[in-house]
């Protein structure tokens, strides 16, 4: 067996446990002491940290380390309010949470902390699905939540099927199922056939095609969650851009032409 690898020095390592003391003790005294705090549950305080999660991945997205410093601090006070919470129930405590997470840890490194070889990557993923096969998991797909957003779903989907070795091997055959889902969902909207269009056959090609482009765009790196968002942020900064050039020229949305519109967008596009 290797030896348990030693920490790299960590000259403010005092430092951070005061640190995370000092936000124990404050966490105690809210919930003493403070009306809201002493009123909030596990359930109340969800949508909040789904809500802080959100806005620490709009500021990675932006860029502004100050922002994701933070948001880290919200989610660490979520983290250690919902310990407080089942501390007062007697079920566990903020030790019981991180020595979880440790042991886990360990566990799933059998690289780092036992005699496995891994050497990439992709070895390493594909110990750690095997891992929780063997400690009680019935799927490898078990620890996809069903609440995530769905294309965030179909990524966290592939990445765990990639991580028990089923995937294509190049990325060639990938994008020729990307052309093979486009085709297939154009002929559920060929004019020529004077065919109804069946909804929910249109509706699973797309999903079928969304999926593919999904799993096209990791075979070459890049996050399709990210991607569609720097779309979105860019569309929202170019139209926000129309809505108020036009208005400085006296113009109003809704009432220009859509070539109107466009010489905004064009000029938009050049900042």
């Amino acid at each position: 067996m290797k030896k348990t690898p030693l920490s790299a020095p960590d000259l403010n390592r005092e430092a951070k446990l005061q640190a995370f003391d000092r936000l124990l003790t404050v966490m105690n005294e809210l919930r003493e002491n403070c009306p809201w705090d002493k009123k909030q549950t596990l359930e109340s305080l969800r949508h909040l940290t789904i809500e802080e999660t959100y806005e620490l991945s709009d500021a990675i997205l932006e860029g502004d380390l100050n922002e994701v410093k933070k948001e880290l601090g919200d989610l660490m006070l979520h983290n250690v309010f919902y310990a407080r919470i089942a501390s007062e129930q007697g079920v566990f405590d903020i030790a019981d949470v991180l020595n979880a997470i440790c042991d886990k840890l360990v566990e799933r490194h059998p690289h780092i902390y036992g005699d496995v070889i891994a050497n990439d990557e992709k070895t390493v993923k594909e110990n750690w699905e095997k891992i929780k096969l063997k400690t009680g998991n019935k799927s490898v797909l078990e620890g996809v939540p069903k609440s995530l957003p769905a294309l965030v779903k179909a990524i966290r989907i592939q990445d765990k099927a990639r991580g028990v070795g089923f995937d294509w091997e190049r990325k060639e055959q990938v994008w020729e199922k990307v052309e093979e889902e486009m085709q297939e969902f154009k002929k559920e909207f060929n004019a020529e056939s004077g065919e109804t269009i069946n909804k929910e056959k249109a509706m699973a090609e797309f999903g079928d095609l969304l999926f593919s482009l999904v799993n096209y765009a990791r075979f070459i790196n890049i996050d399709p969650e990210e991607a569609l968002e720097r779309t979105n942020k860019k569309f929202i900064k170019r139209f926000q851009y129309l809505e108020t050039e036009s208005a400085r020229d006296g113009k109003k949305m809704g009432e220009m032409t859509l070539a109107e519109m466009d010489a905004y967008w064009n000029r938009a596009k050049t900042i």
